[in-house]
């Protein structure tokens, strides 16, 4: 018997290479799902996920438990203010440190004063306002100093701490340079004629004597008056007129009546007539020397006189 050799096809899909016909598979995303809105992951911190919890129970679950815990609270603080508490213990814990300070050497022992002549020295403690052993680091220096520049006497004031215990002060004192006459009372007053004072003024009796409107602007008829020795010894007083000119109270009484453009030409023929003519050797109650030609004079009965410049009486 003679045997077939029967060739076998093959089978579609078995045989089939690997790789060409095989199936695609299904693609899965491995990116991570995303979180939307207000949900976040938690924390891994107590504290954290405490606050957390609260803030959104009590904002957004419980509002109205959250204004009332509000008000409450400004409620206490404000019955502790009004009930002084609070005034209180900062005033406790105040005065412990200034006695911490103090126990340290930084309270004030001592104040150091210089250039004070004429202002008493408890004048000056009593504007500084420090307390003995007071806080160095406490005291308040500007305003020391402006207190201090409200005194009659004080024209600039120097205030600086010394560590680690001391206040050093200098003063400079205004310099007196006439009395003023007002319609109210009688002042010493400065060279620019501001006012220094109304007390004590006894003291500065040997100064110019300034009437009327003349407080101001009297330094330049002053200064002059002294280049002249005859007439500056016997000048007692300098009137202001009108704020024009200026008349001289002699001390005998009579009155000089100077011109207000050239009264610098008619104090040297006043030492002139003093020096030269003995004018008032007479009986002369009033010199007028406003007229550049002429001198005018009163004498004690009420004559009236005039020569011409150059000529006495």
């Amino acid at each position: 018997m003679r045997s077939v050799r029967v060739e076998r096809k093959p089978t579609r899909g078995r045989i089939a290479k690997s790789g060409r016909n095989a199936p695609r598979a299904n693609r899965v995303s491995s990116a991570a799902p995303k979180s939307f809105g207000r949900r976040r992951q938690p924390s891994d911190n107590f504290f954290a996920r405490a606050f957390q919890l609260a803030k959104t129970w009590a904002g957004f679950r419980r509002p109205m438990l959250s204004l009332t815990a509000i008000l409450v609270g400004a409620a206490f603080l404000a019955a502790l203010i009004i009930g002084g508490y609070v005034g209180r213990t900062i005033n406790r814990l105040n005065s412990s440190f200034a006695a911490l300070v103090d126990d340290a050497g930084f309270g004030i022992s001592q104040v150091h004063l210089a250039g004070n002549r004429r202002v008493p020295p408890e004048s000056i403690l009593a504007a500084l306002g420090f307390e003995p052993g007071q806080s160095i680091f406490a005291a308040d220096i500007h305003a020391a100093r402006a207190r201090l520049e409200k005194l009659d006497w004080v024209a600039s004031a120097d205030v600086k701490r010394r560590y680690p215990d001391d206040i050093s002060v200098r003063i400079i004192e205004k310099r007196p340079f006439a009395l003023w006459q007002s319609p109210v009372a009688l002042y010493v007053v400065e060279r620019n004629g501001n006012v220094i004072t109304d007390k004590g003024v006894e003291e500065f009796h040997r100064l110019p004597l300034l009437l009327g409107d003349g407080g101001s602007n009297a330094s330049d008829i002053v200064d002059a008056v002294s280049q002249h020795r005859a007439v500056s010894a016997r000048v007692k007083a300098y009137e202001r007129v009108s704020q024009r000119r200026w008349n001289l109270v002699l001390d005998d009484g009579v009155v000089v009546k100077l011109s207000d453009d050239h009264w610098q030409k008619d104090l040297d023929h006043l030492e002139f007539l003093i020096v030269e003519k003995g004018i008032l050797e007479n009986d002369v109650v009033e010199i007028d020397l406003r007229s550049a030609a002429n001198d005018f004079f009163v004498l004690r009965g009420g004559e009236k006189k005039n020569e011409p410049r150059g000529n006495a009486a």
